[in-house]
């Protein structure tokens, strides 16, 4: 099976972007569970604390499999028929089957853009362990991505896992950077802008980013190494700088209305990941290095 795949590279790709489409569904479910998840448990842990003495209601089953998906309007619950990634959307039109309320472009985008991103992914390195790692990776920007827009939180439910898997990754033989590589890349991406963060405040008194941002800095150095993490920041910046300054003059928001940097973060990281080494070199040839 290996063997094939390794030899049939369209297959491996097709495989990826069906496989994708369905995690891109199950993005969804994180993207819009995982923060209400966190909540939970921060009321439940503040209730333990300041009212041990007081019986508490005990609440229902929330997590990223219960309840079933349901419609928001009626709360009917999906059939499997209506959890087709993309497909299942097109054919509604868009809509509950049950009350015809409307269902958000969102879901099918979020499905669609997983699909790509892990096709172009499998293109670029072909099967392997280091395509699969990446792709995984993927899906987990994704939902950082929008649970940032939505929320302005990066969890640590996801990032640290992540840093993690990378670390150990680095042990492989089919690592980006050896281990030491990998450390002084995560202690590197952290400290980059934790540095910025204390600058700013210290200079503000406001919070310019949150803890999540060095987080995810710090996955981007230890699995490419801290040579990568200029070009990410670079991206990173010049993206969020044009994104704010367009949504400031277009939609007439304030300027201390708070943008997510998270986004930008992971979309800079995830180009670095695939064309990192050929960016950099690109620059340094224009720069006559």
């Amino acid at each position: 099976m290996f063997i094939t795949l390794q030899e049939y590279q369209t297959l491996f790709i097709s495989l990826v972007i069906i496989f994708s489409l369905m995690i891109g569904s199950f993005l969804n479910v994180v993207v819009y569970r995982l923060p209400k998840m966190m909540e939970n448990d921060w009321q439940q842990e503040y209730q333990a604390y300041f009212n041990a003495d007081q019986t508490q209601p005990e609440a229902g089953k929330f997590n990223l499999a219960v309840p079933r998906s349901a419609c928001p309007s009626c709360n009917a619950q999906l059939k499997a028929r209506d959890n087709i990634p993309v497909l299942s959307w097109l054919l509604l039109g868009g809509k509950c089957r049950n009350c015809s309320a409307p269902i958000s472009k969102r879901y099918p985008a979020v499905e669609t853009l997983t699909a790509v991103m892990s096709g172009v992914v499998a293109w670029q390195l072909g099967f392997g362990v280091p395509a699969l790692l990446l792709i995984v990776i993927t899906w987990a920007l994704i939902a950082l991505t929008f649970i940032d827009i939505d929320r302005m939180l990066l969890p640590d439910q996801l990032t640290l896992p992540l840093l993690w898997l990378v670390l150990v990754f680095s042990l492989s033989d089919s690592a980006f950077v050896n281990p030491s590589q990998a450390i002084i890349g995560a202690a590197a991406g952290y400290l980059s802008l934790w540095s910025v963060y204390w600058l700013f405040k210290l200079l503000t008194g406001k919070e310019g980013m949150g803890y999540g941002d060095f987080k995810l800095m710090a996955v981007f150095g230890a699995l490419l190494g801290w040579q990568q993490l200029p070009l990410i920041i670079l991206l990173s910046s010049c993206v969020g700088a044009v994104v704010g300054i367009t949504l400031l003059s277009v939609q007439g928001k304030d300027k201390a209305t708070p943008i997510p940097f998270g986004p930008y973060i992971a979309a800079a990281g995830w180009i670095a990941m695939l064309w990192g080494e050929q960016l950099t070199n690109a620059y340094l040839r224009y720069l006559g290095v």
